[in-house]
């Protein structure tokens, strides 16, 4: 039977972190598991904790948005450590990478017998975070702006959130002149973002990269171009099925290392947490995670 060791973000999804791990936990411990419980005082809190119970053997069980899932993550990648998920915060768009369920039954169920999964993870570089590891995706543009006013947006929750922080960034917005050197190749662009995507999902659900595969060993990268506003309000309605992709205003490359740099101060983030400014350097790390899933 296996043990686990829960770190919980208390904040995470308006404080439901906790509410969410009490369903599952009173299912894992009528199965015979034994569960401890850690809570967090911030990320960097939080990967110390889970590399600990990591390290002793235990399964590590995030319990927060994708900001705790990709902190944590990033902290156990490259080791023997297992990582459970428990989607508590507004996005999750990991664990909806992974196919994870919503009702507690069954996520106890996945925890309990579900076989860990080798999954690919994200270096991230630059001149502020060294070598930081996430599992989702790194966007550098528009979307990291749309991001940072989600994160301030206080009563708002999941993808409505999502949506009025990206059309309050859409509408004050430059496009920018990019370049990016994609496995050793330059190339061009302007426009509104490049995202660097290990997973099909961000923004709570929205569809950016739909041939994202967590663990193909590659990243998917997503060009949007310079184009009239009205124009970018249909992507982002089109983000809902991933139709967007066909549009000539998107471009879609794959490759394994990424290098973005721009013409003027240009923000990104990673995962819903990291925030900082180009340039930046992204990596795939090849199955570099175990998860349950």
């Amino acid at each position: 039977m296996r043990q686990f060791t829960a770190v919980v973000n208390p904040t995470a999804g308006g404080s439901t972190g906790a509410a969410s791990l009490l369903q599952v936990a009173r299912l894992l411990r009528e199965a015979g598991a034994t569960l401890e419980t850690e809570y967090s005082h911030s990320l960097a809190h939080a990967q110390e904790l889970a590399r600990r119970a990591g390290a002793s053997g235990r399964v590590v069980l995030a319990v927060g948005g994708d900001g705790m899932a990709g902190g944590i993550g990033g902290a156990l990648s490259g080791t023997d450590a297992v990582l459970g998920l428990i989607p508590a915060g507004r996005g999750n768009d990991f664990a909806r990478a992974l196919g994870l369920p919503d009702d507690p039954a069954s996520l106890a169920r996945v925890l309990l017998d579900g076989e860990p999964r080798r999954v690919d993870t994200i270096e991230v570089e630059s001149a502020v975070h060294r070598r930081t590891v996430v599992l989702g995706s790194v966007y550098a543009g528009v979307d990291a702006l749309a991001n940072r006013y989600a994160n301030d947006a206080r009563l708002l929750r999941g993808a409505a959130s999502y949506y009025a922080g990206g059309l309050r960034a859409v509408t004050t917005w430059r496009p920018a002149d990019y370049r990016i050197t994609l496995d050793g190749v330059d190339h061009t662009h302007r426009g509104y973002t490049v995202v660097a995507a290990n997973s099909p999902y961000y923004g709570s659900g929205r569809i950016i990269a739909p041939g994202a595969e967590v663990d193909d060993g590659l990243l998917d990268i997503v060009l949007i171009r310079e184009a009239p506003r009205r124009l970018f309000f249909t992507l982002m309605n089109e983000l809902k099925t991933g139709a967007h992709v066909h549009r000539p205003e998107v471009r879609v490359l794959k490759g394994r290392e990424l290098r973005i740099e721009s013409s003027r101060p240009v923000p990104y983030g990673a995962d819903g947490e990291v925030e900082a400014t180009l340039p930046v350097t992204v990596r795939v790390r090849p199955r570099d995670l175990a998860v349950l899933c």
